[in-house]
């Protein structure tokens, strides 16, 4: 079965956007479905989540105001690929760490 890229973004205060990707190896074969079903249950309204607490990269623009600027980074989507996963992270520590938080 084929890798998993995970796509996120931030948003910052005037709508500026920054994108980018993690891909996981996915050695037990979960499907798109149910990694969905988990990401989901622990979004915040649906769409964001803080990426420091999954272990991912924040995305936050060099000018970054905490006052101004939101703290959270927004789920865009999950899809299989044929790309490499060259991140340090298993899909399997990814799923823990976004259960626990």
């Amino acid at each position: 079965m084929p890798n998993i890229k995970f796509n996120y973004l931030y948003r910052d205060g005037a709508n500026c956007k920054n994108y980018s990707f993690i891909i996981f190896n996915n050695p037990n074969k979960l499907s798109i479905e149910a990694l969905l079903k988990i990401i989901k249950l622990k979004l915040i309204d649906e769409n964001w989540f803080y990426a420091n607490q999954w272990n991912l990269p924040e995305l936050y623009f060099s000018g970054f105001n905490p006052y101004v600027d939101p703290t959270w980074h927004e789920f865009e989507s999950i899809e299989y690929t044929e790309e490499e996963a060259p991140e340090e992270i298993t899909l399997t520590e990814f799923i823990s760490l976004v259960q626990t938080h």
